[in-house]
């Protein structure tokens, strides 16, 4: 049976970059060497404002202010438990971006054990997962009234 994992993600948007984090080593010992942005998965029964919160104090150590709903992405990936659960995440604007302009990891419940590097990074330039936000324009969607943005790549495994 295939399990679903729903995470919740911040996009902290300034001056054409995008705040992102490069995560440490995973269990085994493998660099990440791609740059994520802030988030994580969902607790049971928890709204997804509500786990976005969580998340991002718990990594960043600063409440956000939650705007409005980005992208949704769907998928699966063979490098996380075989393939065998399917991601669903939601990328909500993060309004309060000047807050962002410094990190400090220690005063972070999670960031000093997931977090290697965190930086305003430009997503053209840097190997940003999902990979949409290297391609897409980001700045549309926070200012303009344009439909979420939905990315689907989940392989049927019916």
């Amino acid at each position: 049976m295939i399990k679903r994992r729903v995470n919740v993600r911040g996009i902290i948007y300034k001056n054409g970059k995008v705040m992102a984090q490069q995560l440490t080593p995973d269990h085994e010992g493998n660099e990440r060497n791609y740059w994520c942005t802030p988030g994580g998965g969902m607790d049971n029964f928890e709204s997804l404002h509500e786990g976005l919160t969580r998340e991002m104090i718990e990594e960043t150590g600063i409440t956000p202010k939650i705007g409005k709903l980005l992208f949704i992405q769907q998928f699966s990936d063979e490098r996380y438990h075989d393939g065998e659960v399917e991601q669903l995440e939601f990328f909500f604007h993060i309004e309060n971006a000047d807050d962002y302009g410094v990190i400090n990891l220690e005063n972070t419940s999670h960031g000093l054990l997931e977090i290697k590097n965190v930086d305003f990074i430009d997503p053209k330039k840097h190997d940003l997962l999902p990979d949409f936000l290297q391609t897409i324009d980001i700045e549309k969607y926070i200012v303009n009234d344009t439909p979420v943005f939905i990315s689907n790549k989940l392989e049927s495994k019916k």
